[in-house]
């Protein structure tokens, strides 16, 4: 127990360097707003709803944020996680879409049917129609809500749109990535479209800007238009820092001692979006809005290790449910906070947004039933204890299943094979295929020679389906006790059982060639309608071969007349 007990005061001793200084009032790169003296911050007041902001990153490390000890410069975001109150218990999803899908839904994505992977370009499939979503409850409350930036839950019929699930305003990404200026994105050889959308219309007009300041001067504009009397909700999901790794000159040179060329543009990146979200908090201040504001900060997945992403000293990466790929940067900011400056180690998921906000925002919960999601906003803003206990990270059927893992390993009551997650109190269980599990330290991609590494590679050797961790005194989950506590390994599995049993059936239909962008005038968007009926569910046979030169001459033309259509747009401007 010494042992343990020394790993968790690592763990907060990493976690206790002070953020860098910065100017609030210095102008940047990424907007172009004026520089005139903001107001003080008046004390705090719930005389009025309070407006809410929620930025969402893309693949952003725990490790990369300068208040965790990165060398990634992050002044911004550590300014004002330092003054409002950063989350150290947070966990999000290991992947895009299901963070998002439990963001928007305040529900485990067992409960959605989104627990399998993500949602694909050419899927006939979105987040299911029957849910009643954040920004919709928002409404509800008298809310303007507008979104800005990567959705990424799907959008083969139009009822899937931001615009119809919520969102009065929409400017951004359907898909799960893009080029940050031509905004292309490529769903396999040949399968390519423009993917940049102003409401429920392609933007070409927009090509050739880059998306983090494209979407930081939106939000912007949206706050200068509207007034600071009537609450509203603006979700920012930053295309950033997922690949492509694309940055603007000037931010990559402040990384050019940095010897891992990945690690470099990821880090100019991450820099960039930072500027972006100093931005954003300067125009709530000028435009009157930040007084009677809550600015919430959270990432939506680990960090890729092998695209210059760093989840150091936690174990695993992105698309893992090791802590590298599901414990998330998170915190939250406003003048309304009771006890700020605080760091808070109250379990938190990504899931308790939606309640927590619609309760903020003095909407009505009663009517919806089934919640994940818990109001956290007592243990943010006043230091009181998590209602949370428990976070069901996910359990997936259709994932490969463990080579080792039978349901004789489970006690008979729960097959090991299957992928699933589980944390209960401090404890935290693991069965089927976790994913990769290395540790890996920033700038190393390959060949760490450290004694992890080593006990890692030896353990990978061990024919296992089974992990349990306490994962409070070992956060690092360097030390398996399944063998150890065969008693709390059978209590965690009879709370799979039970969630198993709530589950409902996963939604992954069959890749559709209607999707196609080329079938679309070269842009990924809906291509289905309430009329197509179950023939869009299981899609079609692949496009016959005679259409193979016709699609070569209509990428040909879009490219042509996109880059004519922007030097137009540039001389008009």
């Amino acid at each position: 127990m010494a042992v343990y007990a020394l790993t968790g005061f690592s763990l907060v001793s990493l976690l206790s360097f002070g953020y860098l200084s910065w100017d609030w009032m210095k102008p940047s790169l990424v907007a172009d707003v004026a520089t005139d003296p903001m107001e003080k911050s008046l004390p705090p007041t719930f005389t009025r709803p309070p407006h809410i902001i929620f930025i969402l990153t893309d693949d952003q490390g725990y490790h990369d944020v300068g208040y965790h000890g990165s060398d990634i410069q992050t002044p911004t975001l550590d300014r004002l996680a330092a003054e409002g109150v950063k989350l150290e218990n947070y966990y999000i999803q290991p992947i895009c879409t299901p963070s998002r899908s439990q963001l928007i839904t305040g529900r485990y994505q067992i409960h959605t049917g989104l627990q399998h992977s993500i949602i694909r370009p050419r899927q006939p499939n979105c987040l299911p129609l029957d849910q009643v979503t954040l920004p919709q409850k928002l409404q509800e409350a008298g809310y303007s809500t507008h979104m800005v930036g990567k959705w990424h839950l799907g959008f083969y019929k139009k009822e899937c749109l931001p615009t119809r699930r919520g969102f009065d305003t929409f400017l951004g990404s359907l898909t799960g990535n893009v080029d940050y200026y031509t905004y292309d994105n490529c769903d396999g050889p040949g399968v390519c479209g423009y993917d940049l959308h102003e409401g429920e219309d392609v933007a070409w007009d927009q090509s050739g800007k880059y998306s983090t300041f494209l979407y930081a001067q939106r939000v912007s504009k949206i706050l200068a238009s509207h007034s600071p009397k009537e609450p509203i909700f603006i979700y920012v999901a930053f295309q950033a820092v997922h690949t492509p790794l694309q940055s603007p000159k000037e931010y990559i040179y402040r990384y050019r001692s940095m010897g891992n060329v990945a690690r470099r543009k990821y880090a100019a990146m991450v820099t960039c979006m930072d500027e972006a979200v100093k931005n954003i908090t300067w125009a709530l201040k000028k435009y009157g809005y930040y007084d009677n504001s809550v600015i919430v900060f959270s990432t939506d997945n680990g960090g890729q290790t092998f695209s210059g992403g760093s989840n150091w000293p936690l174990r695993g990466r992105k698309g893992t449910y090791w802590e590298g790929g599901v414990r998330g940067i998170g915190f939250v900011h406003s003048p309304l906070i009771k006890r700020k400056r605080q760091t808070s180690w109250a379990l938190v998921h990504i899931t308790d947004w939606y309640p927590t906000l619609v309760s903020l925002a003095r909407g009505n919960l009663s009517n919806v039933q089934g919640l994940d999601g818990y109001n956290v906003w007592p243990a943010i803003s006043e230091g009181k204890e998590s209602p949370r206990t428990e976070i069901l990270h996910n359990i997936d059927p259709l994932y490969n299943h463990a080579k080792y893992g039978s349901l004789e390993d489970g006690f008979g009551i729960w097959n090991t094979a299957v992928q699933a997650s589980i944390r209960v109190g401090e404890w935290k269980l693991l069965t089927g295929d976790p994913g990769y599990s290395d540790w890996i330290p920033p700038q190393t991609l390959t060949n760490f020679p450290g004694s992890w590494w080593n006990l890692e590679r030896l353990s990978n050797g061990l024919k296992k389906s089974v992990w349990l961790f306490n994962i409070t005194a070992d956060p690092y989950e360097r030390y398996d006790l399944s063998e150890q506590r065969p008693d709390v390994v059978r209590t965690l599995l009879m709370r799979l059982v039970h969630y198993n049993r709530t589950a409902i059936p996963v939604r992954y239909p069959a890749e559709n060639p209607r999707a196609h962008p080329d079938f679309n005038g070269g842009a990924w968007g809906p291509w289905a309608s309430d009329d197509d009926g179950e023939e869009w569910e299981g899609g079609r046979e692949p496009l016959k071969s005679r259409n193979k030169k016709k699609k070569c001459k209509i990428c040909k033309l879009r490219s042509f007349f996109r880059k004519l259509n922007t030097r137009l747009m540039s001389n008009r401007i």
